[in-house]
């Protein structure tokens, strides 16, 4: 078997490094295909260096440009990789421009694609993340979803359960490995020097920074928070947008804001395991906040990652200047629920998750579900029917029972749930498909 993973971003990389790891370990043939979109080549030979991981096979070099370019670009570079290298699957993670490029080629060529962290949604397609994630799950036979939320998702979506493999979200596995990467080489605390605690700031998605009124909102919010020291690595193109709005000044002459240039991820990881509290309108930090045990609030309307506010890890406070610092306020205050929020179980898992998806795959692949061939009978007619449950049964017990149908989504009473193997079904409604072929 030979994986291909695609990664484009530093996100993707740090949340494909353990599941490389892992297939280093099982001795798996593998190519590593970086598109290079935020990276010179020299940056992203050190940024992999840092993670102790080997150099990408192949560099495409893309660049930033325009959505459109910039994906024509990865495709054609991608297209021509897998047509010489033939991998039995492509692994693409998250939501990005490469993850896009690289679902889309796999799909043409008839490969089967993994999507690790599918399942995801805002429901606001004005985000380009959105977009991505929803077309690459299209193109997606393999669904690696880190949650049951995310699961269902699928399910509404037509998705068939027996392609959905909740395993976790692989940003644990990765805070776990390279946080004692970063314990070992990181100076960033000492060369901070900060008395007292800290809270951890990152803003730069379009939304916030490139709106004049939401911006000013958020600076307004952050200059009232008191009571601990603001570190804010700042983003160059949040940093142009803030000179611009004429708010720059009044964060760097405030003396409990410490606004620095950006740190690396492995600095930043011991910042943030090092931070009483965070405020980010990052997806990714959502994640990593709630996996180091750090109450989090988080600058947006809605989430993709819900799952953390449900948990009690994180909240959402929008740009809303007042909700931002009384929230902080009663967090500071309230060390019963500051404990709460620090102490919130983590929905993504408990560190295994790359070898819950690699056990997956390798059972796939065994059983020749990664070939994609055209079906050899026409599809016959798809019945699909609400039935309710009086027997106790369980979902495999009802398919063995049933053949042909299966089990696409369970309902009790008003709330879904995903049709596991050994899930009871007495008393609650399911969806069934019945397949019937010519």
């Amino acid at each position: 078997m030979k994986i291909a993973f695609i990664i484009g971003t530093r996100p993707e990389i740090i949340k494909m490094s353990p599941l490389i790891d892992e297939v280093d370990k099982r001795g798996i043939d593998y190519i590593l295909i970086h598109t290079g979109q935020h990276y010179d080549y020299e940056m992203s030979q050190q940024f992999f260096l840092d993670l102790e991981l080997s150099q990408p096979h192949y560099n495409i070099g893309v660049g930033s440009d325009s959505h459109g370019k910039q994906t024509a670009v990865m495709m054609e570079g991608i297209e021509k990789v897998l047509l010489r290298e033939k991998p039995d699957i492509v692994l693409v993670q998250g939501d990005t421009n490469a993850v896009l490029a690289g679902a889309l080629v796999a799909a043409k060529l008839h490969i089967a694609v993994g999507h690790v962290e599918a399942g995801l949604r805002s429901y606001d397609k004005t985000m380009p993340e959105e977009i991505n994630r929803m077309v690459a799950d299209v193109c997606t036979n393999l669904f690696f979803v880190p949650t049951e939320e995310t699961a269902i998702n699928l399910l509404f979506e037509g998705i068939s359960p027996e392609d959905i493999f909740i395993t976790g979200n692989t940003v644990v596995d990765a805070c776990y490995r390279n946080l004692k990467i970063a314990s070992k080489t990181s100076q960033i605390m000492s060369q901070l020097k900060i008395d007292g605690d800290i809270l951890s700031l990152t803003l730069h998605r379009a939304e916030n920074v490139d709106d004049p009124e939401r911006l000013e909102n958020i600076v307004e919010a952050l200059l009232k928070i008191v009571g601990l020291t603001i570190v804010f690595p700042a983003h160059p193109r949040t940093v142009k947008t803030l000179k611009e709005f004429g708010l720059y000044s009044k964060l760097e002459k405030a003396p409990h804001i410490m606004m620095i240039k950006p740190v690396g991820y492995l600095d930043f990881l011991i910042l943030q395991s090092n931070s009483k509290l965070m405020i980010t309108d990052s997806g990714g930090i959502q994640e990593e906040a709630i996996t180091l045990n750090i109450p989090c609030l988080t600058l947006r309307y809605n989430t993709e990652r819900p799952e953390t506010v449900e948990a009690g890890g994180n909240i959402l406070v929008g740009s809303d200047s007042e909700k931002i610092t009384d929230t902080v306020s009663t967090i500071l205050a309230d060390q019963g629920l500051y404990q709460r929020m620090k102490e919130a179980t983590n929905p993504y898992g408990d560190g295994t998750t790359s070898q819950q998806i690699l056990d997956a795959i390798q059972n796939a692949h065994d059983q020749g579900k990664l070939e994609i061939k055209p079906p050899k009978y026409i599809a016959g007619k798809r019945a699909n029917k609400l039935l309710v449950m009086d027997e106790k049964i369980t979902v495999s017990q009802f398919q063995e029972k049933n053949p042909n149908h299966l089990v696409n989504i369970v309902f009790n009473g008003n709330d879904p749930e995903f049709p596991k193997p050994n899930l009871l079904l007495k008393g609650k409604t399911i969806l069934v498909t019945q397949l019937n072929d010519f």
